[in-house]
C-alpha cells in the first residue's frame, strides 16, 4: 500500500502545493481541511480530505486513524484573530486547552503537536516533502538591493528578530532608517499595506523567523500573493531568512517580482 502523509491544511496557496508535491514523490495524500481557511481547490490534490472546524482535533485524529496516517504537516496558516471567535473546540481539544500558556502562534502549535503526537501522529516538517520550498542565500530577482536599502534591511532584520522573540509578529517595513510598520494580530499582508499608506512606495518589508523557531510549523514564507500585496503598496524588498523561510511556486514569485521591480533576497 501507498504510503500515507497527513495535511494539516490552512490557507493559501500552500497546502495544495505540498499536496502536489508529496503525490509525485508517490504519497498518499489524506487532507484536513479548515473550513472558512482553505481553498476548496485542495479536493482536487488530495487522494481523501475531510472538513473540519477550527479547533476539532479530535475529528482530525479519527480522519487520520482511519487512513492510516502516522505522519502529518501543516501548511498554511490560519488568521490569527480567530483565536478571539470562530473556534469550535471538540473534547479533545478542551482537554488539553488548559496546557496552552499564552495564545501566541508558536506556544499554541506546539501544544496542538503535542495533542497528535500523544494520539499517534507525529508533526513533521513539510520541507520533508517538499525540500525546493526552502529558501536560499541570495538574490532572486534582476533588482538587487542599493546600499541604502540594505541598510533598511539591515535595521528591519534586528527589530524584526526583537518583535519575533516576543511571538509578536515576524514582519517589519522600514523606509530610510525609519520603521513604519511592524506586524501583530493583523498578520503580513496588512502589514505591508499600512506600511505603503504610511510610508509611501520605496519601503523594505524583513520577515524573520522566531528565534530557536521550530520549523514543523509557522515559518515565514513568501508567494505570488505576497508579490502582488508588495507592489500594491509599493514595497522595494523583500528580504527572508535562507534556510527558514519558504518561497512557494518559486518560478511565479520570482517572475511576478520582476514584473513588480521588486527585489527578493534570501539573508545568510
Amino acid at each position: 500500500m501507498t504510503r500515507a502523509v497527513g495535511l494539516i491544511a490552512g490557507n493559501g496557496i500552500f497546502p495544495i502545493l505540498f499536496a502536489r508535491s508529496a503525490r509525485a514523490s508517490g504519497y498518499r495524500v489524506v487532507a484536513v481541511a479548515h473550513e472558512g481557511e482553505t481553498d476548496p481547490a485542495i479536493e482536487q490534490h488530495c487522494d481523501s480530505v475531510t472538513w473540519v472546524k477550527l479547533g476539532q482535533l479530535g475529528k482530525i485524529v479519527r480522519a487520520f486513524e482511519k487512513e492510516g496516517v502516522r505522519e502529518a504537516a501543516m501548511a498554511g496558516g490560519i488568521a490569527k484573530v480567530r483565536v478571539f471567535g470562530g473556534i469550535w473546540p471538540d473534547l479533545l481539544a478542551l482537554k488539553h486547552m488548559s496546557k496552552v500558556r499564552n495564545w501566541g502562534n508558536d506556544d499554541l502549535l506546539r501544544t496542538i503537536a503535542g495533542v497528535f503526537e500523544e494520539e499517534g501522529v507525529t508533526i513533521i516538517d513539510p520541507a520533508r516533502v517538499c525540500p525546493e520550498i526552502v529558501a536560499r542565500e541570495g538574490c532572486y530577482t534582476r533588482r538587487r538591493p542599493s546600499e541604502e536599502l540594505w541598510e533598511d534591511i539591515r535595521l528591519g532584520y534586528r527589530v524584526a528578530t526583537a518583535v519575533s522573540e516576543a511571538d509578536i509578529g515576524q514582519t517589519v517595513c522600514v523606509k530610510r532608517g525609519n520603521v513604519v510598520a511592524v506586524e501583530a494580530m493583523e498578520g503580513t499582508d496588512r502589514c505591508i499595506r499600512r506600511a505603503g499608506e504610511v510610508g509611501g512606495k520605496g519601503f523594505v518589508v524583513v520577515k524573520v523567523a522566531k528565534p530557536g523557531q521550530d520549523v514543523r510549523f509557522d515559518l515565514p514564507t513568501i508567494g505570488p500573493t505576497t508579490i502582488e500585496t508588495l507592489a500594491a503598496a509599493g514595497a522595494a524588498v523583500m528580504a527572508f531568512p535562507a534556510g527558514l523561510a519558504y518561497v512557494l511556486d518559486e518560478a511565479a514569485t520570482v517572475a511576478a517580482a520582476d514584473r513588480a521591480g521588486i527585489a527578493l533576497v534570501g539573508l545568510a
